[in-house]
């Protein structure tokens, strides 16, 4: 069996891989460091009078994003 090329996958691609093969070790791995080296966003803060409205949207717009891929 040919060697996997992770790096060659566009995100959505190896996401998609991983969970066709979630009993692969390597693609997990491979998930995991990708997801990694993502920016992390600070959506709001404790204490922001708009916390809650902050948090839904986040989650409504997370959602929409992986309604569309």
């Amino acid at each position: 069996m040919s060697e996997i090329n992770y790096n060659q996958m566009s995100d959505q691609e190896l996401r998609q891989y991983f969970l066709e093969h979630k009993n692969e070790q390597s693609a997990l791995q491979a998930y995991l460091q990708r997801r990694n080296k993502q920016p992390k966003q600070v959506i709001t803060k404790v204490g922001d009078p708009d916390f809650d409205v902050k948090i839904e949207q986040a989650i409504k717009e997370k959602i929409r994003k992986e309604i569309i891929f």
